[in-house]
Formats: C-alpha cells, sequence, structure tokens
C-alpha cells in the first residue's frame, strides 16, 4: 500500500509530480495513439493501405480529384499529372505526380496525405505511394511518383455513401526533418 506523506503540501506536491508524469506518458502515446485511431476509422481522411487486390469490380464510378501542395519552406513545385479520373469501385487505378526540385542544393522531402470526403476515407485504399517515404531532389531534378489504388466496392453497401461521387486524394510535401537536407547541412 503507498503511504501518502502526513503533511498537505507534500501530499499536494506528490499528487501534482503524479499528474505531471501522467501528462508526460499521455503525451509521447497521444501521437501513435491518434495515428492508429485514424487508421481503423478513417477518421481525417486517412486513407487504408490495401495488401491485394479488392476482388470485385462494381458498375458504380467514383471520380478520384488529385489535389498536391507544398509547405511554403520547401522549394520545390509538385503538381499531379492528371487532375482527375472516373474508376468503378473495385478498379484499380495509377495516378503520377511530378516533383520538381527548384532550389541549387538538394533537398530532402515527405509527404502527407488526406483524403475528403473523410466519410469515405476508409473505402479509399492505396497498394503502393510515395507518401511517408523521403524524396531527395538534386538541384533542378524532376521525378515522377506513383499511386497505386483502388476504392473499395463495400463503399456501395454504405448507404451513408450513396451521395459520394467524387473523392479527392490530397498530398502535401514538406521538407524533411530527419533526412538531414543539404539545404539545412549548408547553413554555416
Amino acid at each position: 500500500m503507498i503511504r501518502l506523506p502526513a503533511n498537505k503540501n507534500a501530499r499536494v506536491a506528490a499528487f501534482a509530480a503524479v499528474g505531471a508524469a501522467v501528462m508526460v506518458g499521455a503525451a509521447y502515446a497521444s501521437v501513435p495513439l491518434y495515428d492508429l485511431f485514424c487508421k481503423v476509422t478513417g477518421y481525417g481522411g486517412t486513407t487504408q493501405v490495401a495488401v491485394g487486390e479488392a476482388g470485385e469490380i462494381l458498375d458504380r464510378e467514383v471520380t478520384v480529384f488529385f489535389d498536391a501542395n507544398t509547405n511554403r519552406n520547401l522549394p520545390w513545385t509538385f503538381e499531379p499529372v492528371q487532375r482527375s479520373m472516373t474508376v468503378r469501385l473495385g478498379e484499380t487505378a495509377l495516378a503520377y505526380y511530378t516533383a520538381t526540385n527548384d532550389s541549387s542544393v538538394p533537398v530532402t522531402g515527405v509527404a502527407t496525405f488526406n483524403v475528403a470526403p473523410y466519410k469515405a476515407a476508409t473505402f479509399f485504399s492505396k497498394l503502393e505511394c510515395f507518401c511517408f517515404t523521403e524524396q531527395t531532389l538534386q538541384p533542378g531534378e524532376s521525378i515522377e511518383m506513383p499511386v497505386l489504388f483502388f476504392v473499395d466496392p463495400l463503399m456501395d453497401e454504405e448507404r451513408r455513401l450513396d451521395d459520394v461521387t467524387g473523392i479527392t486524394l490530397s498530398y502535401t510535401f514538406f521538407e524533411s526533418q530527419d533526412g538531414g537536407s543539404a539545404s539545412a547541412d549548408a547553413a554555416p
């Protein structure tokens, strides 16, 4: 059994210390727990990572719109090769994005993504993606990056998604903090 100090001030200090320790632990656990929550529920537009083909291909079609953004600190031009494509539920599709390093030094970037509307995110599955993989581009270098995906045919069984005719896949590139880009290393 834990013995509490007899002094009221010491007791308050002990509770404050325990509370602070719990808060620090919660802060460290919050990011992985939030990521897990988003992956399971699709909250915040988090897509699913598929391990195989969708199976059945339905006649129902959705238009997938492609969006590209760069953080203002990243000296890249980043854009989708195609602005949209219409796919049938369950059909595997391949889209491309391009990125160009507009600076005079090598720069490493990493992309985050989301899907809108959020309620359709759990049905958008990526088989291959450049997201969360650091990309290092030399000065003036351009690359084409593929995204292989499908919209799960189970979406057709969800009545709350009957109104979904379009899905937007959006990426934002940031300069990598872990990649040690040359632009950060070049500073004296």
